[in-house]
């Protein structure tokens, strides 16, 4: 769980659609989002969806796709609650530096001078909690998670998961998705405020913003028009349980309406939450100093796609995946919302993707165009080894080395966490570069529309694969 077969029979896929017309010069293409949402939510088994995208600050597209509930559970509509998971997080980032601004804290004070008793807390600053470089273990890790997240707990004992557990990383060194660090920086916006960090948002973001009142997974079960979450087990949809508020927290507990995040994402942007110096830093990608960019900045992804800067972040839940994602050379954002809470792939990153597919085509082809200079053995062994860490076995296609690594355990988690995308549809070449004294092939992995992994690989000797990346 990240605080980041279809379903014949289930799926009514009721549509509800709000039209908008559009003041942009290109229009629309409304049918073919429809279509290919439609399809998307079909190929995942999702129970229903909803979608938005702004462009120039307008809403040009709103559309609300399938049940709330199954089976024959209501219609979606776009006014419809979902969780939004590690969303979440950017609320909490603009709290930080809200702080900031007023003189309260500094961002790159070491975490001790607000929480002394925070595990290492001489030893990370906030900075490095806000960009998931502070190398804290990530406290929802652990057998069990999924049924231990829906219970009630205390913050001591959340933090005792992680407290006696040494640094992943020395600090600053590599990025690592820590919700461990938000768990934290909620604390000490509590400590320098004075105020739960629930209040704090109610009266310093939704109040100013006329956003009324704030929604967690707390009030869930009590919001008539809430999609209920989902996951599959063994095929089968189920319905999910609700993540805790006590686990969720400032990591991702809100509960939020396509509106709610139209008016949250043009106030964040426009100065009516932070200052726009607060906001760049809110968006510069933090760099590691073994690594390079961590393409994070403060509770946001900054990185590309299709060849498109991309700021933005998913959220994850126990049966909600959503995405938030603003594409600044076009001015576009596009959200969707889902009660579904698979995450290999995450259904509501893959509508954000498709849905510019269709917004950009000559785009997505221009960027989907494979580099000169193929080498169709190496692809063909690339992928060989992409199957094998999707379905297990002996690792056939790896180097002896890392073929017995994968084989001893190693591979384990790359069966369960790539299996589900199924096997890839396309791979494209994207180039070769030299590291040192190895050569790296890199590609894309395709699995149908919207669904595409980075890969890439450096052969031995024996033309089999000796060291991989997945990102």
């Amino acid at each position: 769980m990240g605080l980041r077969g279809p379903l014949a029979g289930v799926l009514a896929l009721l549509l509800t659609t709000i039209p908008i017309a559009s003041a942009m010069a290109d229009p629309v293409p409304a049918a073919a989002i429809d279509r290919d949402v439609t399809a998307a939510l079909r190929r995942f088994g999702v129970p229903g969806a909803a979608v938005q995208v702004t462009r120039q600050g307008t809403v040009i597209y709103t559309k609300a796709f399938g049940s709330r509930d199954v089976p024959g559970g209501a219609p979606v509509r776009p006014d419809t609650f979902f969780e939004i998971g590690s969303i979440t997080k950017q609320f909490t980032a603009a709290a930080i530096l809200q702080l900031q601004e007023a003189g309260k804290l500094q961002v790159d004070r070491a975490l001790a001078d607000y929480l002394p008793d925070a595990p290492h807390a001489a030893e990370v600053t906030l900075r490095q909690l806000l960009t998931h470089t502070s190398g804290l273990h990530e406290y929802l890790d652990g057998p069990g998670i999924d049924e231990l997240a829906t219970r009630p707990i205390a913050y001591p004992d959340l933090i005792a998961r992680v407290a006696p557990l040494p640094l992943d990383f020395p600090p600053g060194s590599r990025w690592s998705y820590s919700n461990t660090g938000y768990l934290l920086l909620g604390k000490v916006i509590e400590a320098v405020s004075g105020e739960s960090y629930r209040a704090y948002l109610q009266h310093h973001i939704f109040d100013p913003l006329g956003l009324g009142e704030m929604r967690t997974t707390a009030e869930e079960p009590h919001l008539s028009n809430m999609a209920i979450g989902h996951h599959h087990v063994d095929g089968r949809l189920e319905r999910a349980g609700i993540i805790g508020p006590d686990w969720a927290g400032p990591a991702g507990f809100l509960v939020m309406r396509l509106s709610d995040l139209a008016v949250w994402d043009a106030s964040l942007r426009s100065g009516k939450v932070i200052s726009a110096d607060s906001y760049r830093q809110m968006t510069t990608p933090f760099m590691t100093s073994q690594n390079g960019s961590a393409d994070y900045g403060f509770g946001l992804f900054v990185g590309t796609v299709y060849g498109q800067p991309r700021i933005g972040h998913t959220g994850g839940s126990l049966g909600f995946t959503t995405a938030d994602e603003y594409f600044p050379r076009q001015d576009v954002r596009i959200v969707a919302l889902t009660n579904l809470g698979d995450n290999s792939p995450e259904a509501g990153e893959a509508l954000t993707n498709i849905v510019f597919a269709d917004l950009y085509p000559a785009l997505v082809a221009a960027a989907e165009r494979p580099a000169p200079d193929e080498d169709t053995h190496v692809t063909q062994a690339a992928t060989d080894a992409f199957r094998d860490l999707q379905t297990g076995g002996d690792y056939a296609h790896f180097g002896a080395i890392l073929g017995a690594k994968l084989a001893n355990g190693k591979g384990a988690k790359f069966v369960t966490d790539l299996g589900p995308y199924g096997a890839p549809t396309a791979a494209t070449f994207k180039g070769a570069r030299q590291s040192g004294a190895e050569r790296w092939y890199d590609y894309v992995l395709h699995f149908g529309p919207g669904v595409f992994l980075s890969f890439a690989v450096r052969l031995g000797e024996d033309g089999k694969v000796a060291g991989f990346s997945i990102g």
